[in-house]
């Protein structure tokens, strides 16, 4: 069980298991197996036909048919919050310009009143621009100054009480915020990206950073930008957790966007490797999303990291 803490579970909320009773059963293995936390993504419509491309694979293709089943996070983690009473409940990662954000400060902070504290925000700007324009948002260009603005709003709102914000992209008068959130000033911010802008975000206003797909060599070189950024912000290196989002894939390698092989993908070996050079590098949490094309295929996966992954790892 002391071996699992320093894991989280992604449950799938899209793609053609994304139905409630795979995703319950999963919220509730990660928590009788040990998992620090499960973890859901974010989309809330696919567009029939869109040209933007995935940045995780290396084509640059979506790696689930739109026509899948897609359930929204912040939905889902209000039902796994009541259905769980240990894990913590995190978004890797939730498109922070989808929504308007009082609303989505408001939801989150019910979230962690509700599971007594168990909420971790995973903020991104998004990719898919199509998304964006189905959901009229802020435009496109401008969705990291939204980010900015709307994390702001976000921490405000969960600290409670007289609340009111001047921005660029949103303003509102005083309101009350009432109750705050259980975490104090604000449930943990962990920013999403490997590109510049997102590292520099992670500085400003991240308690930590969430990497997704990167190998070893980008990681290394994102990690002493991260180190320079935070300095560069008055903070210290030592203030940011780092953890790191890798899809499980045993037995078979698979080669993403780089050119080289996924970490998570491969031998038995060669993933506990994976998971221990990214240990060495800092990375104090593991989130595991499992690929499968059945429950029970799923199960059979999550168990074999559980018993021959984690604990050499």
């Amino acid at each position: 069980m002391a071996a699992m803490n320093a894991f989280g579970l992604d449950v799938g909320i899209y793609g053609a298991l994304a139905d409630p009773p795979t995703i319950l059963h999963l919220a509730g293995l990660a928590e009788s197996a040990g998992f620090e936390s499960i973890w859901v993504a974010d989309h809330v419509v696919f567009p029939v036909r869109f040209k933007s491309e995935y940045p995780y694979s290396a084509k640059g293709d979506f790696p689930s048919t739109l026509s899948d089943p897609l359930l929204e996070p912040i939905a889902t983690l209000g039902v796994l919050a009541g259905a769980t009473k240990r894990v913590k409940l995190g978004t890797a990662v939730l498109i922070i310009p989808y929504r308007n954000p009082i609303v989505t400060a408001r939801q989150l902070v019910t979230l962690d009143q509700f599971s007594g504290g168990r909420v971790i925000l995973g903020a991104g700007v998004g990719w898919l621009e199509e998304e964006f324009e189905a959901l009229d948002t802020f435009e496109f260009k401008r969705r990291g100054k939204v980010t900015d603005e709307y994390l702001a709003i976000f921490k405000a709102i969960s600290t409670g009480g007289e609340v009111g914000f001047q921005g660029e992209t949103y303003s509102f008068d005083a309101v009350f915020s009432s109750p705050g959130s259980v975490q104090r000033p604000h449930p943990p911010v962990l920013i999403g990206g490997i590109a510049d802008p997102a590292l520099k975000r992670v500085a400003r206003l991240g308690n930590g950073w969430l990497a997704v797909a990167a190998p070893p060599d980008l990681l290394t070189e994102s990690l002493a930008k991260l180190r320079r950024f935070t300095e560069e912000a008055g903070r210290k290196f030592e203030e940011i957790s780092l953890s790191y989002k890798i899809f499980l894939n045993i037995g078979e390698a698979k080669r993403g966007r780089f050119g080289v092989r996924e970490p998570g993908t491969g031998t038995l070996d060669e993933i506990v490797g994976d998971i221990q050079s990214l240990r060495a590098m800092g990375f104090s949490r593991i989130i595991v999303r499992c690929r499968g094309r059945t429950k029970d295929e799923l199960t059979r996966q999550i168990g074999r990291f559980v018993d021959e992954i984690a604990p050499k790892a």
